[in-house]
């Protein structure tokens, strides 16, 4: 049984449920609080204390986790926390935030007295699920340990980068390898599509990368969504396009084109005006199509 902690999770969407899940079953106290409630309540047969507002939530908490939309939206929800918020609480910030918002985030938590704790994480439904996600992380030392359990609970493995959340360390990795990820769901869109149109059959796309330096769970998995016409979220095409956008900031920042992850980043813009926006991101397949 973990140490037990006090740790309250503001984001109950597909990562954030699962994140609470896996708190609850490793024993500690667990209290949520989504914008939706309808998502946090059906947390509560899994033994998590549902709260009505993010102060509620974090009242007396040891370790508030955040897993939201962006980086104003975990800023917006800290906020309102603010009121309920203990002085040397430590603040587990999983939110894909991008590098520019650590800075507003890192600022609310010194003036409020938190540990911060930069941390998004890689991997999606399944993984988070089973408590299986990689955590990257950057905080300060004396918040390691602390954390320990609560990082036990939702990942395989932490990946510690600094000792100051503020330097985002942990959040330019992740969008590093979110670059990558962004990169084979495309291709393997893009490569399904012109199998159609060429009137290709797909399976033997795969069956001539099988065993070979190409082939990949990834390409397996995405393949076999779009072949199955199963678009149940793993990861939202809203999601994967805010991602994409920040990464292609990012780039600019520092002088980097990020031509293909612009160009992936219209990809699901219209696969957004198609429709598909709350379905996984295989469904940049469906980008290749006229409307």
């Amino acid at each position: 049984m973990a140490d037990q902690l006090t740790v309250a999770v503001l984001g109950t969407g597909i990562m954030g449920a699962a994140m609470a899940r896996n708190l609850c079953r490793t024993g500690h106290d667990v209290r949520v609080w989504n914008r939706t409630p309808a998502k946090a309540e059906a947390l509560a047969s899994d033994g998590a204390r549902v709260a009505v507002t993010p102060a509620e939530a974090v009242t007396g908490a040891d370790v508030v986790l955040t897993m939201l939309y962006d980086g104003p939206a975990a800023l917006e929800a800290i906020t309102a926390a603010g009121p309920g918020l203990r002085p040397g609480a430590i603040w587990l910030q999983t939110t894909t935030a991008g590098v520019e918002a650590i800075a507003d985030l890192a600022d609310f938590a010194r003036r409020q007295g938190l540990a911060f704790v930069d941390a998004p994480v890689l991997g999606t439904k399944a993984p988070a699920e089973s408590g299986q996600l990689l955590v990257l992380a950057a905080g300060p030392e004396e918040a390691r340990e602390p954390l320990t359990s609560v990082l036990d609970a939702i990942g395989r493995r932490t990946i510690w980068l600094d000792e100051n959340g503020a330097t985002a360390a942990a959040t330019r990795l992740k969008l590093v390898c979110n670059t990558w990820v962004l990169a084979l769901t495309h291709g393997t869109g893009e490569t399904l599509a012109l199998a159609k149109g060429l009137g290709v059959d797909p399976q033997s796309f795969l069956d001539a990368m099988s065993g070979g330096a190409m082939d990949c769970d990834y390409l397996r998995a995405k393949a076999t969504a779009i072949l199955n016409d199963d678009y149940t979220p793993n990861f939202a095409v809203t999601t994967a396009a805010k991602d994409a956008r920040l990464i292609v900031e990012a780039g600019a920042a520092e002088g980097v084109r990020m031509d293909l992850t612009e160009a992936g980043a219209e990809r699901f813009r219209r696969a957004e005006a198609q429709g598909h926006g709350d379905e996984d991101m295989a469904a940049t397949y469906f980008a290749g199509f006229a409307d």
